[in-house]
C-alpha cells in the first residue's frame, strides 16, 4: 500500500500540470498548423477624384499653362553653285567668290515661366546660336522672345516675352525630394504638342556625368523625349521640380534614364541672369585631383576623404589664404570632402567676400586655414 501512496502523488501532480496547460494554449489539442501572424500595414484613405493615385489631372492642370513650346529659327549661310560639290569642278572656283543661299533652319523644345512678369527658363542648348526665338503659350497665343541671358556651365537660359496675364509656376524646394517621390515631365516631344508623361525620381544628386561644368541632377524615368528640353519636371501638387534637360539613350528615345536640373539651382541662376547679366559663382583659385587608394595611403589617410590641391592660382583666394600645392583638402566648413566635383560645385555657391573654414593635410600634420572667396573668372562663352 505504502508503495502505491507512493505513486500516486507522482501522476496526481501530472494530472493537474496537463489540466493547467490545456487551460492556458488550448491550441495544444489541435492538430492544425499555428497561424503565421503578420503586421499588415495601415489602410490608406481612397483619394478622391482628381487626386492621385487615381489621378493627377489637378497637378497637371495647375502647371501646364506655364510650360511653353519654344520655336528657335536660325540663318544658315550655303553654297549653293550648281558644280562646286563636283570635286574636279571645285579647283576652279574661288570659295570666296561662290554664291551662297540663307537656309532657314528650324528646332523646338520646351520652357517654363516662372514668374508674371514673363521671365522663362529654358535650356541653353534649346536657344543656342537662334536668330529668331517664338514661344508659345498652350492658351494659343505666341510673341517674339528676347534673350535675357544665358549659362552654359549649367545649360540654362532666362528668355523674356511682353505678355499680359501670363500664368507662372510655383517652385518647391527640391532639397526636399525624395528618391521615390511621384513626378510628372511636361514638354513638347518631337514637336507633336503638349504631352505629359509619369514616373517617380529614381536618384538626387547625380553628377560626374560629362554633360555640365556644374551638375546637381535629378534623375527620373518619367519619359523625357527630343523636344522636352527645357520643360517642367513637377510633383504631384503641381510645383515645379526642375526643368527637363537631358536623357541617357543608345537609341535617341526615352529609356527610363533623365536627368533634371533642381528647382533651386534654376532660382538661383535665373536671378543672377536677370541682376547681374550672368551668374556670380564662387572661386577658390585652386586645381584639384581625385584621390586614388594609392595616393590615399601615401598621404596615410585611412579613407578616400580629401582632395589633393595639384595647382594654386597667384594671388587667388586659396594662395592670399596660404595653401600650397601638395596640401590635401580634408574638409570646407566642417563638411568632410568625399567628392571632387561636388565640392568644387559647393564651393561656387558661395558668393564672393564670404569667409570659409578649410582643414588641410599638410607633411602628416592638419592645419586650418581661413579663405576669403572670390568670384569665379568668366568664360568666353559668357
Amino acid at each position: 500500500m505504502r508503495k502505491l501512496n507512493f505513486l500516486v502523488w507522482p501522476v496526481l501532480a501530472g494530472i493537474l500540470v496537463a489540466v493547467l496547460l490545456l487551460q492556458l494554449f488550448p491550441s495544444l489539442l489541435s492538430s492544425e498548423p499555428q497561424a503565421i501572424k503578420f503586421r499588415e500595414a495601415p489602410s490608406i484613405p481612397k483619394s478622391g477624384i482628381g487626386l492621385g493615385p487615381v489621378s493627377y489631372a489637378d497637378a497637371v492642370e495647375i502647371a501646364a499653362p506655364a510650360v511653353v513650346n519654344i520655336y528657335t529659327r536660325t540663318v544658315v549661310q550655303q553654297k549653293v553653285h550648281p558644280l562646286f560639290n563636283d570635286p574636279f569642278f571645285r579647283n576652279f572656283f574661288d570659295a570666296d567668290s561662290i554664291p551662297q543661299q540663307e537656309r532657314i533652319q528650324s528646332s523646338l523644345g520646351s520652357g517654363v515661366i516662372l514668374t508674371s512678369q514673363g521671365y522663362i527658363v529654358t535650356n541653353n542648348h534649346v536657344i543656342t546660336g537662334a536668330d529668331s526665338i517664338i514661344v508659345a503659350l498652350k492658351d494659343g497665343r505666341e510673341a517674339v522672345a528676347e534673350v535675357i541671358g544665358t549659362d552654359p556651365e549649367t545649360d540654362l537660359a532666362v528668355l523674356k516675352v511682353a505678355m499680359e496675364d501670363l500664368p507662372s509656376i510655383a517652385l518647391t524646394q527640391s532639397d526636399n525630394s525624395r528618391v521615390g517621390d511621384v513626378v510628372l515631365a511636361i514638354g513638347n516631344p518631337f514637336g507633336v504638342g503638349q504631352t505629359v508623361t509619369m514616373g517617380i525620381i529614381s536618384a538626387t544628386g547625380r553628377h560626374s556625368l560629362g554633360i555640365n561644368t556644374y551638375e546637381d541632377f535629378i534623375q527620373t524615368d518619367a519619359a523625357i523625349n527630343p523636344g522636352n528640353s527645357g520643360g517642367a519636371l513637377i510633383d504631384a501638387y503641381g510645383n515645379l521640380i526642375g526643368i527637363n534637360t537631358a536623357i541617357f539613350s543608345k537609341s535617341g528615345g526615352s529609356q527610363g534614364i533623365g536627368f533634371a536640373i533642381p528647382s533651386n539651382l534654376t532660382k538661383q541662376v535665373m536671378q543672377d541672369l536677370i541682376k547681374y547679366g550672368r551668374v556670380v559663382r564662387g572661386w577658390l583659385g585652386i586645381e584639384i585631383q581625385e584621390l586614388t587608394p594609392k595616393l590615399a595611403e601615401s598621404f596615410g589617410l585611412k579613407n578616400m576623404q580629401g582632395l589633393i590641391i595639384a595647382g594654386v592660382f597667384r594671388n587667388g583666394p586659396a594662395h592670399l589664404a596660404g595653401l600650397q600645392p601638395g596640401d590635401v583638402m580634408l574638409t570646407i566648413n566642417k563638411q568632410p570632402i568625399m567628392n571632387g566635383r561636388k565640392s568644387m560645385t559647393e564651393i561656387a555657391r558661395f558668393k564672393p567676400d564670404e569667409s570659409i573654414d578649410i582643414e588641410i593635410l599638410r607633411d602628416g600634420e592638419k592645419l586650418s586655414f581661413k579663405a576669403v572667396i572670390g568670384e569665379r573668372p568668366r568664360t568666353q562663352e559668357q
